[in-house]
């Protein structure tokens, strides 16, 4: 049984991260963390990660960026396992996770979902034939409430892309400001938010007289909390280490 604290439990995602894991027999809820403690299951809530008292096997973070130095330092003065789901991480902190790391288990991708993560897969393949006579460009699509463009999915597959390229792309996100042709070795990257979509990204590739697409679709967030459960599950008794969603694929 794996014990699961949820941080950002009061926020949209929390809430479905904790129903998730009440149709579970492997894993259980023992606490969450937000700034709002009310409690609406069996599990107390509490405001800070010091507050908590009961040590949990892993916590799952689908909170905001500014709690992190607070998840980091807990996990490693603790010795528990974190899985982070939330985005809008600046280079810094990216790099105080990959730090921490080297001395817990760390899950961290830009996206639970397998299909989001599939799509990165074919982009990879799709690259290697294409890359070279085809421009490439990612639209991404979400509610109107989401905080950061581009979203941490779109330069996740971007990334992957540009590996496929030897890293000699540069990301393009917005054009209106500047009066030139389109380069050869850039991604342009666009944002469209409105209403409540819960996800959408297309990667499109642009050659003569012929286009490619690929295009996965979120039509819940439920998709993301299965994808961050199971990752809490895969996570629990792991050595340290650095961990995606292709490490939790292989033991598939």
């Amino acid at each position: 049984m794996t014990n699961i604290v949820i941080c950002g439990a009061n926020g949209h995602m929390g809430r479905v991260i904790a129903d998730v894991i009440s149709g579970r027999e492997d894993c259980k809820v023992i606490a969450g963390i937000d700034k709002f403690t009310t409690a609406y299951a069996d599990f107390p809530i509490v405001a800070s990660a010091g507050e908590l008292t009961e040590k949990p096997d892993v916590i799952i973070d689908f909170s905001h960026p500014s709690t992190l130095d607070e998840l980091l330092n807990y996990c490693l003065s603790n010795g528990t396992a974190l899985v982070i789901g939330s985005t809008g991480y600046n280079e810094e902190q990216t790099a105080k996770i990959k730090k921490a790391a080297e001395q817990i288990p760390l899950f961290f991708t830009f996206n639970m979902s397998l299909g989001i993560n599939l799509l990165a897969d074919l982009a990879k393949r799709a690259t290697k034939i294409l890359g070279d006579q085809f421009d490439i460009e990612i639209v991404e699509k979400h509610h109107n409430q989401k905080l950061d463009a581009p979203s941490g999915t779109a330069i996740m597959l971007a990334n992957a892309i540009n590996e496929e390229l030897d890293n000699r792309c540069s990301y393009t996100y917005d054009r209106h400001s500047v009066r030139a042709k389109r380069t050869k070795n850039e991604i342009g990257m666009h944002s469209i938010r409105g209403g409540t979509i819960v996800g959408e990204h297309e990667i499109i590739f642009a050659g003569r007289d012929e286009v490619v697409s690929l295009k996965h679709e979120a039509h819940s967030k439920s998709v993301f909390g299965v994808g961050a459960v199971n990752a809490a599950v895969f996570l629990s008794g792991k050595p340290a280490g650095l961990y995606a969603m292709g490490d939790m694929l292989k033991e598939a």
